[in-house]
């Protein structure tokens, strides 16, 4: 009968039954009973202990505490089975040791209100009582006064033998000054938690973290950590290390090498904060926070959160910095007590306190990285270097001379012999020197800041194939010309044409032309590495853009019929605005929220593009460019640039109306001298900027054939001369 009421009751457990079905209202309610201090213990250890780590970082805090300046860890199948720390503080009395794993047992605090004023960073006296409930835990302490040292083990918040039927009192053993508290087998009673870590190693991690937190912050403490049997050192500082020190040795050189130290306080907030962070030449993919509040290990969102902003306007897409900060508040304005692990804290002011700290940071940061500076590398790394082809100059000699070549080299004729050398003196020395001061061959006083920052490598499928096309449409007779010129003058200023010597030819040459294509490709090369032409004023870029409508609109050109000109301007500055992260991030192109123009692209030094083709640029950003393709934007976009950049057309005179040919010599005289200076301005600029760029970089394509007519050739010269 029994086993029936026991099978009906399996049957109806789980199924949803009626009050009056399952004669609920008939039982009594059940009496609430105080759990066993067993359990209690044991609930309460699993709420501080959570890991390895956490038994750990309380010990840390023990030693510290206790005035060690040395601590030597060591641990076994990442802590689960050994968990050691050796410190040479000023160790536990004798008579301390029966209660030294109770509850609630500690030297730090009297009253409640003790907390208020709280300057250590254990308080409660749980950590060693949790641990002994979960583990089994041996502690050897030794103190100056005492003869030797005493060791104790315990259970369950007990003394307990070390082996049945011995006593639980404490026995004399040698010792060093100091405590050393071993754990063994955590969690051996509590099977669930044990299983629901991964893998000693990565327990072996955390602890290194945590440890390496601590050697950073403790200045005058030595850290070790090792595993157990094993000779090399996890994580090895000596006492006398700096804090940039214990950085460089736990993180590494690269960032120890770009850190910032920076200090900020508040008698009104009631804090003093310190630290050190990285500066914007380095980043990560992961922010890396050492936060310590009141000497206290801790996490904060907020402050996580509010110093990864600022760094946003510094760092690139995707990249993190590294902050070390320790943060002393007035312990009446901290609540410590609010988190079992003591992993997070409560203050007063958060906000405050927090826009403070950020404030100094992005000072800091302004300060250092005022500009930055890239390395350049050769176009197109893949392409190879083009070399001068002689084979069709040797094709020109007679057959006499090719047949059988002398020992000695031969006499080369004087139609093959190239009459230029570029140091020499040229005729335009010998004209008389212009009447305007601006020299032709000293480069404008432009200033630029630099930083040691090194190039961002973008491996994006669409830039690479962009470069791969220009590789294939290269043109290796025409690139061998450009890469072994002599630059012969400026010929015509309007047409936008000069005369360079290739070997034995002359050559005119549209720079606008070749100036595009170069620029595009410099753009490729330098993707995402532009310096930054920044303005002292911002530029308001709806004013700009309508420049450029107007400017546009007065051509009447029949294409543009029908086109809304009226709301060009906020539709291309919206797009711009809704752009200005990945324009900042790849072009060095600033735009602001407020919609004000900040930066342009620096593609090179020595050469500033026309800002009077400003508008009109701005004003093509919006149809002009693919913004919903990658690849096509970034095509089109640096296309535009290009066009930005390449040199303006000068007109051959001023442009005078009927109503000013009378009465206004004066301002005739001064456009004029104005004309004649941009063009002996854009002679240099062509001389000793931009072509000898071109010999350098410029890998010349099929479409800059028809921009490249030949004018003379020596052997035919000294044929027509022959004739005479």
């Amino acid at each position: 009968m029994q086993e029936a009421v026991l099978n009906e009751d399996a049957t109806n457990r789980g199924t949803k039954r009626k009050a009056e079905d399952s004669n609920l209202a008939s039982q009594a309610p059940k009496r609430i009973k105080a759990l066993d201090q067993d359990v209690v213990n044991k609930i309460a250890a699993g709420e501080i202990i959570v890991a390895p780590v956490h038994a750990l970082k309380e010990m840390i805090e023990n030693a510290v505490d206790a005035g060690s300046t040395s601590l030597e860890i060591v641990v076994k199948d990442g802590g689960l089975k050994l968990l050691q720390i050796t410190d040479n503080g000023h160790g536990i009395n004798k008579d301390d040791l029966p209660i030294l794993c109770e509850r609630f047992t500690t030297s730090k605090l009297k009253t409640f209100e003790d907390l208020t004023s709280i300057g250590t960073y254990g308080f409660r006296g749980e950590a060693l009582a949790s641990i002994s409930h979960i583990a089994h835990l041996t502690i050897t302490t030794k103190t100056a006064d005492s003869s030797c040292a005493w060791r104790a083990h315990y259970a369950d918040g007990r003394l307990t033998p070390a082996k049945p039927g011995q006593s639980a009192e404490p026995k004399p053993t040698a010792g060093r000054g100091g405590t050393q508290i071993t754990v063994e087998d955590l969690f051996y009673n509590m099977a669930s938690r044990r299983k629901a870590f991964r893998s000693p190693s990565e327990e072996y991690a955390k602890i290194l973290e945590v440890v390496g937190r601590y050697a950073v912050h403790c200045i005058g403490v030595a850290f070790s950590c090792k595993k157990h049997g094993e000779s090399a050192m996890g994580i090895s500082t000596p006492s006398n290390a700096s804090t940039v020190d214990s950085i460089r040795q736990i993180h590494g050189s690269a960032v120890a090498n770009e850190l910032i130290d920076f200090q900020v306080s508040d008698e009104k907030w009631g804090f003093k904060a310190s630290g050190w962070t990285s500066s914007a030449n380095y980043n990560v993919k992961k922010t890396t926070l050492l936060l310590f509040i009141n000497h206290r290990s801790v996490e904060s969102s907020a402050i996580k959160k509010a110093i990864e902003q600022s760094y946003s306007a510094y760092l690139p897409k995707g990249g993190h910095p590294f902050i070390y900060l320790s943060l002393d508040i007035d312990p009446q304005r901290v609540d410590v007590n609010v988190h079992p692990t003591k992993r997070e804290v409560n203050f007063l002011n958060e906000e405050e306190i927090i826009e403070s700290i950020c404030t100094e940071i992005s000072t800091k940061l302004s300060q250092v990285d005022t500009s930055r500076t890239f390395t350049t590398q050769s176009l197109l790394p893949s392409a190879k270097t083009p070399v001068p082809i002689l084979s069709k100059i040797r094709s020109e000699t007679p057959k006499s001379a090719q047949k059988n070549p002398p020992a000695t080299p031969a006499k080369p004729w004087e139609y093959q012999l190239v009459r230029t050398d570029p140091q020499l003196r040229k005729i335009t020395s010998m004209l008389p020197p212009s009447t305007n001061e601006a020299s032709t061959s000293a480069p404008l006083s432009n200033t630029y800041l630099t930083s040691p920052r090194e190039p961002t490598e973008y491996n994006y499928k669409t830039i690479k194939h962009l470069r791969a096309s220009v590789r294939d449409s290269m043109h290796a007779g025409l690139t061998a010309v450009f890469a072994s010129h002599t630059y012969v003058g400026l010929v015509d200023s309007n047409r936008r044409i000069v005369a360079i010597q290739g070997g034995v030819k002359l050559y005119l040459v549209d720079y606008g032309m070749v100036s595009n294509e170069y620029f595009y490709q410099l753009g490729l090369t330098d993707f995402g590495n532009f310096g930054a032409i920044r303005f002292e004023t911002p530029l308001n870029l709806i004013s700009l853009i309508s420049i450029g409508v107007k400017h546009e609109k007065a051509l009447e050109n029949p294409e543009d019929e029908g086109v809304p000109w009226d709301t060009v301007p906020d539709m291309v500055a919206t797009q711009l605005i809704a752009s200005r992260e990945m324009l900042l991030q790849y072009f060095s192109f600033e735009v602001s929220p407020e919609g004000e123009l900040v930066t342009l692209p620096l593609l090179m030094k020595g050469y500033t593009p026309s800002l009077a083709k400003l508008p009109r640029f701005l004003m093509r950003l919006g149809p002009c460019v693919n913004w919903v393709d990658e690849e096509g934007c970034f095509h089109t976009f640096l296309r535009e640039l290009a066009s930005f950049y390449t040199p303006e057309q000068l007109p051959t005179g001023v442009l005078m109306g009927d109503d000013n040919q009378m009465g206004e010599a004066d301002g005739t005289d001064e456009a004029e001298a104005s004309l004649e200076a941009r063009r002996e301005d854009m002679s240099r600029v062509l001389e000793h900027v931009l072509f000898p760029a071109f010999r350098a970089r410029l890998v010349a394509t099929k479409g800059l054939l028809k921009g490249v007519v030949e004018v003379a050739n020596l052997k035919g010269l000294y044929r027509v001369f022959e004739r005479c």
